[in-house]
């Protein structure tokens, strides 16, 4: 075998396999929830986030009125970040990657702050404020 079809070879199979562990990776860690609106807050039971005996980083809620659904990561028992699952570039949905989110379309990448990390996006997501009262997590959509 060539040197530079060796390194074609290599190259193509570590490539695919990394895309392979992100892609279950990503599948087995995301859950999705739908949660009420009331007046103009999503409700959401603090319970979602538990998994057996972990507790999970994030949820993706949705409900039929959001035309996107909303990412919640949690910091801690009491601190919560809700995002807009909207790319600002053009609109595309993202993705939850870990601690990040990604548009499919272009590679805009954001922070679980909301915060642009790389573009083409150049304004950060839309979150939305979130307290917390027994055990429900109020996320104001006004």
């Amino acid at each position: 075998m060539k040197r530079t079809e060796f390194i074609r070879v290599c190259g193509t199979g570590c490539l695919g396999m990394m895309a392979g562990s992100m892609l279950l990776s990503s599948c087995a860690g995301t859950k999705y929830v739908t949660a009420p609106i009331k007046d103009s807050f999503l409700e959401l039971d603090v319970s979602a986030f538990n998994d057996g005996d972990s507790v999970r980083k994030y949820v993706i809620v949705q409900n039929d009125q959001l035309q996107y659904p909303i990412s919640v990561f949690r910091e801690n028992a009491t601190q919560y970040t809700a995002l807009y699952m909207r790319c600002t570039h053009q609109g595309t949905e993202l993705q939850v990657f870990g601690d990040r989110l990604q548009c499919p379309a272009h590679g805009s990448e954001f922070t679980k702050t909301g915060n642009v990390q790389n573009g083409p996006a150049d304004a950060n997501l839309r979150s939305f404020p979130v307290t917390s009262a027994n055990n429900i997590l109020k996320i104001d959509l006004s």
